[in-house]
């Protein structure tokens, strides 16, 4: 493993002041070799890695075999082998994460970058990343990391309790767990949250919402906001897209929901793939049943990337008919994202109609929220405000 070090890291860190929207710290992650093109658990020697930490939420079913239970793919493992996600492994009969403490990527962005428009507008988020994950997505925009084990990019010792002391420096209101599949680095995750907490730090979750139902719960109590990606609304999208299954993604959303925990949804408009006018209605029907009317739904642009550079960036005018059939179907905050400017960025009161949230790319230019009430009209505003 490319290790950048402990002096390396503090330099960046006086260099660039710890202040503002500042890149705290910008790790090449370059790949090695071209992503494996079959998402499987592969064989091999267990790896030397001083990051290695016992795994949570696995079982031994005999004979050697250790099956992981952290997320839908339930990996079954002999002896050296390696998960889906390219981060645990089968070491004498036990599970190991070799993604503890050893993140590849590490920065200080603004919280509507992530996005989160209805928590803590306008302030930082130390946003922390490890390699791999457990979907495959063929327009993933983080490849060089989400489909990359941890040996195969640069990364930083940053053990949890360090994560906290830098976001304190760096003056980030929470720390963000993203960039690539925070569920697959649970354990450094739920440590670091929980260290963060009585730090006063908010805690919040990028993620594919891929993750089994009592690690979930356990991460509720743990974190303040959870952003999942619903990426499309048909099984037939998440096997041939993403490898993955719809169900589970949407059992997660309503665990979140329940377990009062602050949530929005992306969905990244795809041309050809999930722009159906039929899916995007019925997703925005089910979202109203399930969860109600007042969960964000960011409707974002995509750009061509990884396996899917045979296809154009999604119209303006398809984001802006899916914005549209939200609203029809009652959500009462839809968001164009990835379109700079569009006014669909901006956060509209439901009862008068005024922007009461103007946004610039990132950058928040006026907030009429106060108390958690339009200051206009004083309709509530749902959302996490101070």
């Amino acid at each position: 493993m490319r290790r950048i070090t402990r002096r390396q890291f503090i330099k960046w860190l006086a260099g660039l002041g710890l202040g503002g929207g500042a890149l705290l710290s910008q790790l090449s992650c370059a790949s090695r070799e071209e992503p494996s093109p079959t998402p499987a658990p592969t064989p091999t020697r267990p790896s030397p890695s001083p990051h290695a930490h016992e795994a949570m939420y696995y079982r031994p079913i005999g004979e050697g075999l250790v099956q992981c239970q952290l997320c839908p793919n339930y990996c079954t493992l002999p002896e050296g082998s390696r998960s889906q996600c390219r981060v645990r492994e089968n070491r004498g009969g036990k599970l190991y994460t070799l993604a503890y403490g050893n993140p590849c990527a590490v920065h200080n962005d603004p919280i509507e970058k992530k996005p989160f428009n209805h928590f803590l507008p306008g302030t930082l988020s130390f946003s922390i990343a490890t390699a791999g994950c457990n979907l495959h997505c063929l327009y993933c925009q983080n490849w060089t990391i989400s489909q990359k084990r941890p040996e195969e990019v640069d990364s930083i010792n940053l053990p949890p309790e360090e994560v906290v002391k830098y976001a304190l420096k760096a003056g980030s209101r929470s720390i963000a767990y993203t960039y690539s599949e925070p569920n697959i680095f649970y354990e450094y995750m739920l440590d670091t949250a929980k260290a963060a907490r009585p730090k006063g730090l908010r805690n919040v979750v990028i993620s594919n919402g891929y993750i089994n139902p009592d690690p979930l719960r356990e991460l509720c109590h743990a974190v303040d906001a959870i952003r999942v990606d619903l990426k499309g609304f048909s099984e037939e999208f998440y096997q041939k897209v993403c490898f993955g299954f719809l169900a589970p993604v949407l059992e997660s959303i309503k665990i979140i929901h329940q377990e009062g925990v602050w949530l929005e949804l992306v969905n990244l408009v795809v041309p050809t793939l999930n722009d159906d006018e039929g899916m995007l209605r019925e997703m925005a029907r089910w979202i109203v049943e399930n969860l109600g009317p007042d969960v964000p739904v960011h409707f974002s642009r995509f750009y061509p990337m990884y396996k899917l550079t045979n296809l154009p960036p999604t119209p303006v005018e398809t984001l802006e008919r899916a914005r549209e059939i939200a609203m029809e179907e009652g959500i009462n905050y839809a968001y164009i994202g990835n379109v700079p400017g569009h006014p669909a960025s901006h956060t509209y009161c439901p009862a008068c109609g005024k922007a009461i949230i103007k946004r610039t790319g990132f950058a928040v230019m006026e907030n009429h929220v106060a108390g958690g009430k339009c200051e206009f009209c004083g309709h509530p505003i749902p959302g996490v405000w101070e």
